[in-house]
């Protein structure tokens, strides 16, 4: 299949089901501090796969998109019993925790300051 008759969003979806099983891609991805090294990787993949994505059709095409921008974030609070919610966010500066008999307390008081 020659990939210059592709369209950009089916070259990037070839790009995503070649990742979907890649171990050391995927260990790479998730061990990546933010989206700029995120991309690094992504560009290097889909070079080897000889496709021709730049990093601007990255930053523009879903579901790519959406990873960097997740990976840029900080999650304001984390609703649990302090586990973080995906493993790559163990470097994050952001501790809010509440757990959930807090987050049930903390829901009722709301409820009758609203008068629910």
């Amino acid at each position: 299949m020659n990939s210059k008759n592709l369209s950009l969003n089916e070259k990037i979806q070839l790009l995503v089901e070649a990742l979907d099983g890649d171990q050391e891609t995927n260990n790479a991805l998730s061990s990546c501090s933010n989206g700029d090294e995120m991309l690094e990787i992504l560009l290097e993949k889909s070079s080897k796969m000889g496709m021709s994505i730049n990093r601007d059709d990255f930053l523009k095409t879903p579901p790519i998109r959406d990873w960097i921008w997740w990976k840029n974030k900080d999650a304001p609070l984390t609703l649990g019993d302090g586990i973080l919610r995906y493993q790559q966010d163990n470097k994050s500066q952001n501790r809010r925790f509440i757990g959930m008999g807090a987050l049930i307390i903390l829901l009722f008081v709301v409820g009758m300051v609203a008068g629910f």
